[in-house]
């Protein structure tokens, strides 16, 4: 075990500690409302939240992802940075300003408001695991890099960072996470461009250019629909997160929310550049002369870990512990967001507006404690020992995508032409044709063969994930204008009206009634009157 790399990491885990302690002390008179530690009181100033809303987005995950996708497939197929940064661009343009002008708590606030609190618990599901998912596959990906890079047990690694950002997630909430935030994005650009010239020099990387190492990459004819069907779950499906919405709703205003998203996604692109490089760098090196003593060609598994293979065996020792603090970095500033994000929609949405309506805010806040450090024991046990952390989060990914997104759209755009009745069946046709795609890497079979399908790798060609969210937002639209109109045109009676959708209509007809009742006893005519004249 390389010791002095220990020590490196643990002295960078106090001063995250201590910043997170600082920040806790921002709270406004000791205020421990819901919105104070939720959302920081609305507060967050402009400088704190592009880095904070940047820092989400560029994780542990994201790092090694980009500098992986460089390094087997290259720059074509590194589509999360563009499409990261795209939907931030879409988010700011469409939803922070309307989300943050209706003074929403959580993401999931305008759908229960609307399709009502029962049917936000079903929405509650695929953003609830994709923010655990993903906080899991993240702290896998911090513990893989320190096992390779200053050979400390996976396990404790994994165990310790968690512990870390539970620690000042607890102590500060939103407040905390903002400001580890900053510190931890000057980590990630600092550490991984200070070991890129030692890597770039190194007598094992030959000369980098197109006609010596093809890093560019390119895209076979028949996996087109696929490359489209992915572009468009980064850019759509990467909206509706809480992780997102938590720093748009902490925003003194809905222009600034605005701002934020538009200067993270420039943000997204330059916290890429790095990685790329890295795995520029990766492809054009001759690893069977490095002191790299696995299999080569590299596996998969080794293609995973290019970057911390990068920093290990082509930069000094010295240096690459700059290297591993960034990807330390990237790590915790995603993880302690996602395991906020989860919990505040458990506590609010889930625990108060649907358990127990009657909570003070103290009491939920202290749910939510609870929750931050189940979660965080959650995606640490699922860290540690699913093996396939990545997979189960590309699924609730493409969940998020299919399920989420066209009902956000709706209820945030379009209020009035949605209900609980549309809600539902948009979300059974979203999981239904989700499922009967298949998931190679979960072994989940294909029941539905989509044109373009690969016998032979058991891929989907056909932009299936696209045509599933399309197909549940056409449902969406089409069920809801169908039961309105049952229900208005007194096709089908008010009491079946199960989910209380139109009950403004069935009070209109009370009122109504009651309006005629009493014109009519104005001029003398009483109801029996009324009834015999009828008949």
């Amino acid at each position: 075990m390389n010791y002095s790399g220990v020590a490196g990491i643990i002295l960078f885990y106090v001063l995250i500690v201590l910043i997170g302690i600082w920040a806790s002390r921002k709270r406004r008179n000791d205020d421990n409302g819901e919105e104070e530690i939720m959302l920081a009181g609305r507060s967050i100033g402009l400088f704190v939240g592009i880095f904070t809303m940047t820092a989400t987005w560029v994780g542990g995950g994201y790092i090694n992802g980009t500098a992986e996708a460089i390094y087997t497939s290259g720059l074509v197929w590194c589509q999360a940075p563009f499409g990261y940064a795209l939907s931030l661009i879409f988010g700011g343009i469409f939803f922070a300003g309307p989300m943050r002008k209706q003074g929403y708590v959580t993401m999931l606030d305008p759908l229960q408001d609307r399709f009502g609190e029962k049917m936000g618990g079903l929405l509650f599901l695929p953003a609830f695991c994709g923010e655990v998912f993903w906080a899991a596959g993240i702290l896998a990906a911090l513990g893989a890099t320190i096992s390779v890079v200053i050979d400390l047990d996976h396990s404790t690694s994994i165990i310790s960072s968690a512990f870390v950002a539970v620690a000042y997630t607890l102590i500060g909430g939103l407040y905390s996470v903002a400001y580890t935030d900053v510190i931890q994005l000057f980590c990630i650009f600092i550490g991984l461009w200070i070991c890129i010239p030692f890597a770039w020099n190194n007598e094992n990387v030959a000369e980098i250019s197109l006609n010596s190492v093809d890093w560019l990459g390119h895209v076979e004819a028949n996996r087109i629909g696929f490359y489209i069907d992915y572009g468009l779950l980064l850019m759509f499906g990467g909206i509706p997160w809480q992780v997102y919405f938590q720093r748009v709703l902490s925003t003194k205003t809905p222009g600034r929310a605005q701002i934020l998203s538009f200067a993270a996604a420039i943000g997204c692109i330059v916290l890429a550049i790095p990685p790329v490089l890295i795995g520029i760098i990766g492809k054009a090196t001759a690893w069977d002369q490095t002191t790299y003593k696995g299999p080569f060609p590299l596996t998969p598994k080794e293609s995973g870990m290019i970057l911390p293979m990068v920093l290990q065996y082509l930069t000094p020792e010295y240096v690459s512990f700059f290297g591993l603090g960034a990807v330390a970095a990237a790590v915790m500033s995603s993880a302690d967001s996602s395991i906020l994000s989860a919990s505040s929609m458990f506590a609010r949405n889930i625990y108060r507006l649907i358990f127990r309506p009657q909570a003070s805010e103290k009491e939920v806040l202290w749910v939510m404690r609870v929750a931050i450090v189940v979660v965080g024991i959650l995606a640490t046990l699922m860290a540690i020992t699913v093996s396939s952390v990545y997979d189960l989060w590309a699924i609730c990914s493409d969940l998020v995508y299919v399920v989420l997104f066209p009902q956000l759209l709706m209820v945030v755009h379009f209020k009035k032409n949605c209900n609980t009745y549309g809600s539902l069946a948009a979300y059974i046709v979203a999981i239904v044709l989700r499922g009967a795609g298949g998931e190679k890497t979960l072994g989940i079979p294909a029941l539905v063969f989509y044109p373009g399908y690969n016998e032979v790798t058991g891929e989907q060609e056909f932009p299936f994930r696209t045509f599933a969210m399309v197909s549940s937002l056409v449902t969406l639209i089409l069920i809801s204008w169908i039961s309105r109109n049952l229900f208005e045109k007194n096709i089908l009676s008010k009491n079946y009206d199960v989910f209380g959708c139109f009950d403004d209509l069935r009070e209109s007809v009370v009122l109504d009634s009651r309006t005629k009742d009493q014109s009519l006893t104005l001029f003398g005519i009483g109801n029996v009157a009324l009834e015999h004249s009828v008949r």
